[in-house]
């Protein structure tokens, strides 16, 4: 008699068990236990019994659980997401790249009837072998939401966004922006999801059409240290460490990046270095994580801003045969960026950039950062508010993901006229003069440049009618530019310089805090801080599933604060306060306190405070 089970059985959210089907070959357990190192699937019972099960308290809760999905060779293992939506050869399959990290993954996008059904991991051995990460093979519902902006927008004479034809809207676009850079300049941001072809247009654009140099792809913490590393040691470097050199390195070295939440397919090749006992991980972290400690990871506990002088104790050990890998959250640490650079120069270690985005790379090696004599991102936000800017052009950028949230609000309100190319509503569409929709990852051919410098091609995966890609919109609005044939004169009513200047003293007035006036007070706590893999990132919305296994938001503490404040806290900052729940972390020094950057409400940066800077903890 066949023997029938329950089914499907949830193992994760995400992941589903048909019983019947399963053969117990142990491929999955062995991924989780010697690839992934979370081995929440095993085997349960004896004999005839034997089955593939987790623990009732043990949930398959793991950044790469899908990748069990994929080497099934009997479909016992399904997708919550694609279950019974198609038969396989019903699909369209096209190679790509994944978007949401630096890593270049190779994927695979299955599509029918112009509708992404699943993406599975492709076989790329010189980057990510044949795993990905849950972010990766999951989160592309955003680009299917009933929100996609699919037709360009132009502010009318009420105030209101109302529909526009493409020519239209370029004609209405160069109109104001050569209106702005004759009044005072226009200023360029752009977020992490462009291609490397999209970068290289924004640049040219910037250059040609508005005559400016304030253009900046970072639409986060920065610092002019970090301008000039990525000017003097990442443009046009080339191919310089790759994933196979973390395999050959005697020891490689984590400052400012925890690859677990950050970068998965690093994390996973020094994990299978480590175990095959070639590479030795050091981390300067402010504590243990748990993707460390599965990379069995000497940690040397360091708190944020304190990089640079870990650094100096730290060059004795580095030679030759090290590799040091640099986060971009180090752009905040003071010296740190120049210290590595030195040393890695005098002991002939290899040295290599790490950052959080797919298009960041690219964007540097486009040069899509402020020249000489240019603003970054915080200064064409300033200018903005002090009117001496009056014209924002503005790529893919999260408010809430800039160094100061609140001052990039009111700068969209002070600019005499704004341009967003956006893929779904936002603070800054809602704010704009005109609004295009740009095409997401899969509607378009192009490339990313990952950490390595490794230029990633991928071609169109469908075909978007109504959305085209960020650089033919910047060709049809250059195209209309010229068809001014000069200065287009002051925009009606434009006195952005005395709106700036008011919106500047309310921000000033609203983002001040009284106990920092206090005579020689200082916060005691250090706020250590970056995005973990799953959190509130708009690329991950649509999928609940995914979203139901991001790890719970806790804020971490040193053994006796934990014991001096208690489970719950509040951590309270210049821009605001945040109560969570707290847990210890054994190592973490007793004046720093750790919060994941974008898990809960608009994130710290809007919520609490930058990073580094000084809050307060009290209990809850």
């Amino acid at each position: 008699m066949k023997r029938t089970f329950p089914k499907p059985i949830n193992l994760s959210p995400t992941v589903l068990l048909d019983r019947e089907r399963c053969i117990v070959c142990q491929r999955c357990t062995r991924f989780a236990d010697e690839i992934a190192g979370d081995p929440f699937i095993e085997l349960l019972e004896r004999g005839a019994q034997q089955q593939i099960g987790i623990a009732e308290d043990a949930p398959f809760l793991s950044y790469f659980s899908g990748n069990v999905i994929q080497i099934c060779p009997v479909g016992a293992l399904t997708s919550e997401q694609y279950r019974f939506r198609s038969r396989p050869f019903d699909l369209v399959s096209t190679p790509g790249v994944a978007e949401h990290d630096a890593c270049g993954s190779a994927i695979r996008i299955d599509h029918r009837r112009g509708k992404v059904l699943r993406r599975q991991s492709g076989n790329d051995p010189a980057v990510n072998e044949e795993w990905i990460t849950d972010k990766d093979r999951f989160a592309f519902a955003y680009a299917q939401s009933d929100d996609r902006l699919t037709y360009p927008q132009v502010r009318d004479d009420d105030g209101s966004l109302r529909p526009a034809s493409w020519p239209e809207a370029f004609a209405v676009a160069a109109r104001g922006l050569a209106a702005a850079k004759d009044a005072g300049g226009v200023g360029v941001l752009t977020g992490g999801r462009l291609t490397m072809e999209d970068a290289r247009a924004y640049k040219q654009f910037s250059r040609t059409v508005l005559a400016t140099d304030d253009v900046d792809f970072r639409a986060r913490p920065l610092s002019a240290e970090e301008t000039a590393f990525l000017e003097q040691h990442v443009k046009g470097s080339g191919l310089g460490v790759r994933y196979e050199d973390l395999e050959s390195a005697t020891k490689v070295v984590l400052v400012g990046l925890e690859p677990e939440d950050e970068a998965g397919a690093i994390f996973l090749r020094l994990r299978k270095s480590v175990l095959a006992g070639g590479t030795e991980v050091i981390a300067l972290s402010p504590y243990t994580t748990r993707g460390l400690a599965k990379l069995a990871a000497r940690v040397i506990p360091t708190a944020p801003g304190e990089e640079a002088v870990v650094l100096e104790a730290l060059a004795t050990e580095v030679d030759a045969a090290t590799v040091v890998l640099l986060g971009e959250r180090l752009a905040i640490s003071p010296g740190a960026l120049r210290t590595a650079a030195r040393i890695a120069a005098s002991s002939g270690a290899r040295l290599a950039w790490v950052p959080r985005r797919a298009g960041d790379r690219g964007a540097v090696e486009a040069g899509l950062f402020p020249g000489k004599g240019g603003r970054d991102a915080n200064e064409i936000v300033a200018a903005v508010l002090d009117g001496n800017l009056r014209g924002l052009l503005v790529g893919g950028v999260d408010p809430d993901d800039t160094s100061d949230p609140g001052a990039f609000r009111f700068a969209l309100e002070a600019a005499d006229f704004v341009v967003s190319l956006e893929m779904r509503p936002t603070a800054v569409t809602a704010a704009a003069d005109v609004v295009f929709p740009v095409a997401a990852t899969s509607e378009r051919a192009g490339s990313f440049v990952n950490w390595e410098g490794r230029r990633r091609a991928f071609p169109q995966a469908m075909h978007r009618s109504l959305v085209i890609p960020d650089r033919q919109v910047l060709t049809g609005i250059s195209k209309e530019t010229r068809a001014l044939g000069g200065s287009a004169g002051p925009r009606p009513g434009g006195s952005a310089q005395v709106r700036g200047r008011i919106l500047a003293e309310k921000w000033a007035a609203e983002s001040g805090s009284p106990a920092e006036s206090a005579a020689g007070y200082v916060r005691p706590f250090r706020l250590a801080s970056w995005r973990v893999m799953l959190d509130d990132g708009s690329l991950q919305e649509g999928n609940p599933a995914l979203r139901s296994t991001a790890r719970p938001v806790v804020a971490r503490l040193s053994p006796t604060n934990l014991h001096r404040f208690g489970p719950v806290i509040t951590v309270a900052g210049d821009r605001g306060s945040l109560t969570v729940p707290a847990v210890v972390a054994v190592d973490l020094a007793d004046d720093v306190v750790w919060l994941p950057a974008r898990s809960t409400g608009a994130g710290l940066l809007a919520d609490v405070a930058s990073p580094g800077t000084r809050v307060e903890v009290c209990r809850a």
